[in-house]
Order: C-alpha cells, then sequence, then structure tokens
C-alpha cells in the first residue's frame, strides 16, 4: 500500500509543487543529489573517491519526448565524460544512462546511436558506461541495445531487477565472462502478473538472482543498502570463492556512508551512485517506492551518518 502511494504522488504535479516549495526540501536534496550542475557532480565525485569509493553517475531526467532533448542528455554526457576524465577521475567513476533519457520511447534506433557515442566517449576516458533499467515495458529494448553496444564496448554494464518474475532467467543469460550486472530490487509499479508485489518474495528473489550471478563467471554488482543482503552478498562472496576484485557492493548517495566506509575499508569495491541534475523528485520518489523501509534510511540519513 505504501508503495503505491508513493509511486502515485511521484507522478502527480501537485504533490511534485508541494514538496519542491516544502521548506525542507532543499536540504533533503542537497543530501541525496550532488547539484543542478556538471561542476556539482565533479566536485561529488573528487569527495567519494578521495575517500576510496567508486562511482557511477547518473544525470537525471527520463521524461524525453524530442529527438532535441535525446541529443541534449547525451552532449550532457558527452561533457560529463571529457570533464571527468581531464579532472584524472577516471577510471574510479564510471556513467549510469537511462534509454529513455535518449530517445528509447520513441525512436528505439536513436537510442541506440546516442548510446553509442556516449559508451565510445567513456571508452575514450578510460571508463565504461551502466545501463540503467526501467519498467518491465522496456525490458527487452534495454536488453537488445545492451547486446549491441557489448560487440563494440564490452564492458557495458547491465541492470537486472529482482522483483521481476524474469530475473532469475536473464540473470543466467548475463552471468557469463566479463558482463557486469548491477542487480537491484526495482522501483517501478509493476503489475502482479511480472513482479513479485510482497517484499519477503522480493528479498527471496534477490538472494536467488545474487547466488546466480555470485556463482557464475561475470562481475556482480550488488546494489543494496539492506544490510542482511549485503551481509549475505559477504557470505556469498566468500562460499563461491569470490575475492573483494571480482565484485563490488553498490549504494546511493547520501544513504549510510559510514557502511560504505566500512565496506571500502574491508577492502570490498564500493561504487556510489551519484544522481545530478534539475529533474530531482521523480528519481528521490522511486528511491522512496522501490523499497519502502528506504524512508528509515533517509529519515536517518538527514541525522546521522550511519
Amino acid at each position: 500500500m505504501l508503495r503505491s502511494v508513493i509511486l502515485a504522488a511521484s507522478r502527480s504535479s501537485q504533490v511534485e509543487r508541494l514538496v519542491a516549495t516544502a521548506p525542507y526540501t532543499r536540504d533533503v536534496v542537497r543530501r541525496f543529489v550532488a547539484g543542478a550542475a556538471t561542476d556539482d557532480a565533479l566536485r561529488a565525485t573528487r569527495g567519494l573517491v578521495d575517500d576510496g569509493l567508486a562511482v557511477t553517475l547518473d544525470h537525471l531526467g527520463e521524461d524525453t519526448v524530442t529527438p532535441e532533448q535525446a541529443t541534449a542528455t547525451r552532449d550532457e554526457y558527452l561533457r560529463l565524460l571529457k570533464m571527468l576524465a581531464g579532472a584524472g577521475l577516471t577510471p574510479a567513476a564510471e556513467v549510469s544512462v537511462k534509454l529513455s533519457a535518449l530517445g528509447q520511447m520513441f525512436d528505439e534506433q536513436l537510442a541506440y546511436d546516442n548510446a553509442r557515442a556516449i559508451c565510445a566517449a567513456a571508452d575514450a576516458a578510460g571508463t565504461t558506461v551502466t545501463l540503467d533499467m526501467e519498467d518491465h515495458t522496456t525490458t527487452d529494448s534495454t536488453l537488445e541495445v545492451l547486446s549491441r553496444l557489448r560487440k563494440d564496448f564490452p564492458s557495458t554494464g547491465a541492470v537486472l531487477q529482482a522483483y521481476l518474475r524474469r530475473t532469475e532467467s536473464d540473470c543466467r543469460e548475463l552471468a557469463y565472462a566479463g558482463s557486469r550486472v548491477r542487480l537491484c530490487k526495482g522501483a517501478y509499479k509493476e503489475p502482479e502478473s511480472v513482479a513479485y508485489q510482497s517484499t519477503r518474495d522480493v528479498d527471496k528473489s534477490y538472494v536467488r538472482c545474487m547466488n546466480i550471478l555470485m556463482s557464475g563467471d561475470g562481475y556482480p554488482m550488488l546494489a543494496t543498502h539492506d544490510p542482511r543482503m549485503i551481509a549475505i552478498g559477504e557470505d556469498r562472496a566468500r562460499w563461491f570463492d569470490r575475492g573483494p576484485e571480482r565484485f563490488e557492493f553498490q549504494m546511493l548517495y547520501g544513504i549510510r556512508p559510514q557502511e560504505q566506509a566500512r565496506l571500502a575499508g574491508e577492502g570490498y569495491t564500493v561504487r556510489t551512485y551519484v544522481p545530478y541534475g534539475d529533474e530531482w523528485y521523480g528519481y528521490l520518489m522511486r528511491r522512496l517506492a522501490e523499497r519502502p523501509t528506504n524512508l528509515v534510511f533517509f529519515g536517518r540519513a538527514l541525522i546521522s551518518k550511519k
């Protein structure tokens, strides 16, 4: 119920205006979004890299409806990658890209062309790209674009969402040598026919998918703040004899920074997902909906650093 309410609010312009004008909003956004400009993203990245963390950067905005908007998004990523390389922040920093922001909803070839340009720029900068996953209607399209991109850019990362019933099968197909796969729980409202609805079922699916990836030949990227899932990830690494260089943990900017530091201090690669840009509202709401207990994490993060 709470998840449905949050997702409904994420699509409400009235709620967005209310949240955007609330007196506490600026502090919340500043804590979980690096800022609006490319320079803000670089500043946040520098601080994280200096602290021993890896980074993936997401330029917020996915409601692209024109080729001009898609081109502008592509150009922002090209500018970002050039600045990251110039600042000496690659390969520790990569980028995360939503195909919908590149034109996927109205022209899949355009989205592929834009993504390919970003992958080429990332390769030239000494880093790589991960394709974010969105709602289930785009899963096949995104995996098809991924397959095409990997022919020339094999390090391009995939994202799979454990709440989708199909994901165990997708994990098996993508658990091959050199394949980078981020496993998250999922953040979109989906029908029961395609997605698990209860937290318990999603958690069980996450563990099953984790087992597939950790026992395979690819490079798993475990995106979770859940202490239990993190502990299971550490256990599976030992069980499947995976050294810290053969997988990584991923967490959101501003969430559980002390836990990120702890894991990095124990030798694990920890990659912080850093969003930036003006379109922060939908991002924050989806993160809350992905796991309603994130409300607790967000609340704690505002008053502590654990």
